[in-house]
């Protein structure tokens, strides 16, 4: 029997975790969202949307192929380990850029669909994740994504801290479902950081934003939710800057692109390339030697 690709089941986003014991909690991984199909054919791995990248996942396909079941479909995330440990999307992003196979990529595994001609998506979530681990051996590429101890607010506090991006809380008694659920639910953790406030838009029935750049390089836009006094200090601050420079790729009337020299503390999300659920702290001036 020839399985096929199953379109996965994607968390929502979620601001905090749930609470109560019908839930279990598992450090959200960098990295490339892949199903992994064992039939008569043999070992093919699939990206989030469909693509066969089994050339590219060669020598985990070597490893999957030796699991002890004649077929199964799991999925799991594709990653790279940085020297502190942690998921390094960016290198990971490298490595498949260069399409050819690489021996130090690590698949962490965390959900069983099928299994020697069963479908497994009707079973609760904690019964599918219970044969998973059963089938993977330890010391592996492959190793089994397990649940992290305690409840969701512990564990989003332990993943906070050690620097992580995020944390994914199940419903233990959830079936699988394709397409986006909150009974899977992804929780990211946030950073702050110093960026160049580029831009400015004010449109009327719309929240004002800040469009941000890192290092000369356009992020997006973060929400100013200032006292009114210190909104209008930053539109003060925005008016005598009008008349810079505007990013490649973007229109002349889609902001007041500003002058350098104004800098803003920006809380966004970790783990992304560009300003996600972004929000403006604080601004002010640089002349180039610290805060003026």
């Amino acid at each position: 029997m020839r399985l096929k690709f199953i379109r996965p089941m994607e968390p929502e986003l979620f601001d905090v975790p749930p609470a109560g014991a019908d839930w279990s909690h598992e450090i959200k991984f960098d990295g490339y969202r892949t199903q992994v199909v064992k039939d008569e054919d043999g070992i093919r791995f699939f990206t989030k949307n469909g693509f066969d990248w089994t050339a590219r996942y060669r020598y985990l396909a070597e490893e999957a192929a030796a699991i002890d079941a004649e077929s199964f479909i799991l999925e799991g995330e594709a990653i790279m380990i940085n020297d502190a440990g942690m998921s390094d999307f960016h290198a990971m992003q490298a490595v498949i850029g260069l399409r050819r196979p690489s021996p130090d990529i690590y698949l962490v595994a965390f959900d069983l669909l099928f299994l020697n001609g069963h479908d497994l998506r009707a079973m609760a979530t904690e019964d599918r994740r219970e044969i998973l681990q059963e089938m993977i051996p330890t010391g592996g590429h492959i190793q089994f994504s397990e649940a992290m101890p305690g409840n969701g607010d512990a564990v989003y506090h332990l993943v906070d801290k050690a620097g992580l991006e995020g944390m994914v809380s199940k419903l233990k008694a959830s079936p699988y479902r394709s397409g986006k659920t909150s009974a899977w639910r992804k929780i990211k953790c946030f950073e702050e950081k110093e960026m160049e406030i580029i831009g400015a838009q004010r449109e009327r029935g719309k929240a004002a934003q800040v469009i941000m750049a890192e290092k000369g390089h356009y992020k997006g836009g973060a929400f100013v939710s200032f006292t009114a006094d210190k909104r209008q200090a930053l539109w003060d601050r925005v008016q005598g800057k009008v008349g810079g420079p505007i990013p490649k790729g973007h229109k002349k009337d889609k902001a007041e692109w500003l002058k350098p020299g104004l800098v803003g503390r920006v809380k966004t999300l970790k783990g992304e390339d560009k300003l996600r659920h972004a929000r403006l702290l604080d601004f002010w001036e640089d002349d180039g030697n610290g805060r003026a």
